[in-house]
């Protein structure tokens, strides 16, 4: 039983995570950095880089842990989103919080077919050996 990966949703992942990465480099340096001239804060999008190679080739192992530390993107923007003073900086905030419930929303339902398939594998192992 072949599973069907819907490329669409891939790519709205792939996307997301891109534009997340640009977003918060050009947040921290640029945009509405904490500090005139930019800040460290910037370093913040490294952590995003070290999926991206696995997003963008649709790998599913990738894909299910980058769901989990783009939730920490989702809490930053939230965070920063009630409490930063400076009004572009909270439009980049609600920015960060759209990109990450975009890549989150698209990871899981690219991901639900596959888990779908592994599960009935799994029923049918333990029918075969049961």
């Amino acid at each position: 039983m072949a599973t069907q990966l819907n490329p669409v949703l891939r790519v709205g992942a792939s996307a997301s995570l891109l534009l997340l990465i640009i977003l918060c480099i050009a947040w921290e340096l640029f945009i509405a950095p904490l500090r005139p001239g930019g800040s460290l804060l910037a370093l913040k999008a490294l952590p995003l880089l070290l999926p991206l190679r696995g997003v963008l080739r649709g790998n599913l192992y990738t894909l299910q842990w980058a769901a989990m530390l783009i939730l920490l993107y989702f809490m930053e923007g939230v965070v920063r989103l009630m409490s930063d003073p400076a009004a572009l900086s909270v439009c980049m905030a609600g920015l960060e919080i759209a990109l990450s419930v975009v890549f989150y929303c698209c990871a899981i339902f690219y991901l639900r077919p596959a888990k779908r398939a592994a599960k009935a594998r799994q029923a049918d192992d333990a029918k075969v050996t049961g």
